[in-house]
């Protein structure tokens, strides 16, 4: 049996980014953290942390990192149950959020319930394509993604799709695509990315024309309004989810740089299976904010 002191404390560095901040959190010395993160070490007989800047778990680190998130919210559950009216604290939530459904729809669709559940987000942000990787770790008790499989110990719910066009400012289409918007001009003119491991405009690129991967200059700005800032600057041009680019393309400031092609992404919201109610709870109103506010539709190419 594992001491959840010395579990907590591994976990706290992981989540915190370091033994230093860890220890103000668990209000004990910085010696006294990695002395039980040590412990436990010695106790699994693996090497739990990578002593890397910010720290991050191991493979065997990972497995006590879902562990502990798993025994914090069955604390919540128990606490509701056994004086559900004297709890008034905050409890807090790590999820996953691809950084396009953060900008767009998700606050709006929570908010309600986070103000009504005293609920903390702590949301980990990055391409629709990677977020699964923070359930997978442990970092996340549930996730938004675009991959529909589910992984071992968790089940996948399809939450909507979101709708893409490739825009730009007039100017930028002027000097860019003059001749029209097609494979060679595609190849040349700057686009706009979120990170490195952004491959929607690629793919986008690949449905429609038969252009190389990567095979295009291209700025990276891992923001999801910054993404339509550099492009609103004619910087660039790139995909832009509907709910974005909707009102810039009414005002003008904008232009559908291919109108008879798009591209839609299926969201799915993955989640432990863990007998939970606040994490039913919140899963029941993640559907329903997405039922609202996202296009429902079968997973499809074009938009």
């Amino acid at each position: 049996m594992y001491d959840y002191k010395l579990i907590e404390a591994m976990a706290r560095v992981v989540l915190e980014g370091g033994f230093e901040k860890a220890a103000r959190v668990l209000h004990i010395s910085q010696s006294a953290v990695s002395q039980r993160v040590k412990l436990l070490e010695e106790q699994a007989g693996q090497v739990l942390l990578s002593r890397t800047v910010p720290p991050s778990a191991t493979r065997a680190g990972e497995v006590f990192l879902a562990h502990y998130f798993k025994v914090s919210h069955l604390e919540v559950d128990l606490v509701d149950a056994l004086a559900p009216s004297a709890d008034g604290a905050f409890h807090s939530l790590a999820v996953g959020v691809n950084a396009d459904s953060l900008e767009t729809w998700l606050l709006p669709g929570l908010t309600p319930f986070l103000l009504k559940e005293r609920l903390l987000l702590d949301v980990r942000v990055d391409d629709q394509d990677e977020t699964l990787r923070f359930l997978k770790s442990g970092e996340a008790v549930g996730c938004i993604t675009s991959n529909p499989v589910s992984v071992q110990g968790c089940r996948a719910e399809y939450l909507g799709t979101m709708s893409y066009y490739m825009v730009a400012t007039p100017a930028f289409c002027r000097l860019w695509f003059a001749g029209g918007f097609d494979s060679e001009s595609a190849i040349k003119a700057p686009a706009v990315l979120f990170n490195r491991k952004d491959d929607l405009h690629g793919r986008f690129l690949r449905t429609w024309f038969t252009v190389p991967p990567g095979g295009f200059p291209h700025h990276l700005i891992p923001s999801s309004i910054g993404v339509v800032s550099t492009i609103s600057q004619g910087m660039g041009y790139g995909l832009v989810p509907l709910q974005q680019a909707s009102a810039l393309l009414k005002a003008g400031a904008l232009v559908s740089v291919a109108p008879d092609k798009g591209l839609l992404v299926p969201l799915y919201w993955h989640v432990w299976n863990v007998k939970s109610s606040l994490l039913e709870k919140f899963t029941h109103h993640l559907v329903g904010a997405a039922g609202r506010l996202l296009l429902q539709c079968e997973p499809g190419k074009s938009a």
